[in-house]
């Protein structure tokens, strides 16, 4: 399956936040966003999953235009920068409600198996980031939007679910964006920088120095 995102206009009041959008992501590659804070990432996130509407936009899937929002095709699943999963149900049914095998997650997460009661709200905030990052890449779909599955999640986790997010791809379309810039340039096999509004397709990374997105000798 190929997604393409084209020609994508997003204006708030007088401000231009995205002119002129491109993005491609394809099943067995990761596609990532990168950019400064504040530049748009995460509203682009937004119009490929449906529930932000833009100026102007073109969605295709295998050439094919989606008229209707991507999240009402029934096959996305989207991790927002925000908690989803509901405060007062506990982590166990959580799982449940999205369809996804608790005992494969404690096998992967064997410090979690102690919370299976707990409330969600109860765990820490990282701790509650990896259960909505590992639910999303585990729930049935064939695209995924990771907006920030990496922020605050101890270093041992984010190996992890590194390690999950290329289990998964090998199925599904997964597009993905953090600040984290370094995990994310390990995780994914196509960039994009979201600068002046616009995408770049970042082919060599000192690409991302060059757009001064990273100081020089960051990478090194």
């Amino acid at each position: 399956m190929i997604l393409e995102v084209d020609n994508i206009e997003l204006n708030f009041k007088n401000k231009r936040i995205l002119s002129g959008i491109y993005l491609k992501a394809e099943t067995r590659k990761v596609t990532a966003i990168l950019g400064n804070n504040g530049c748009g990432k995460s509203s682009l996130l937004n119009i490929v999953f449906g529930n932000l509407k833009p100026k102007y936009k073109l969605i295709r899937i295998d050439n094919e235009p989606i008229l209707k929002p991507l999240y009402k095709t029934g096959f996305v699943k989207y991790l927002p920068q925000y908690h989803f999963i509901p405060n007062e149900i506990s982590v166990k049914t959580a799982f449940n409600l999205f369809g996804v095998n608790w005992d494969e997650f404690i096998l992967t997460f064997n410090d979690f198996k102690k919370y299976s009661s707990y409330k969600i709200n109860k765990l820490s905030g990282g701790e509650r980031r990896v259960i909505e990052t590992y639910i999303v890449l585990k729930a049935k779909s064939r695209i995924t939007i990771l907006d920030e599955p990496f922020s605050h999640i101890a270093p041992i986790y984010i190996e992890t679910i590194k390690t999950l997010i290329q289990e998964e791809k090998k199925n599904k379309i997964i597009i993905i964006s953090d600040h984290l810039y370094r995990h994310i340039i390990e995780a994914s096999d196509s960039i994009y920088l979201l600068k002046n509004a616009t995408t770049k397709e970042i082919k060599n990374l000192k690409e991302l120095e060059d757009y001064s997105y990273l100081s020089i000798g960051q990478l090194d």
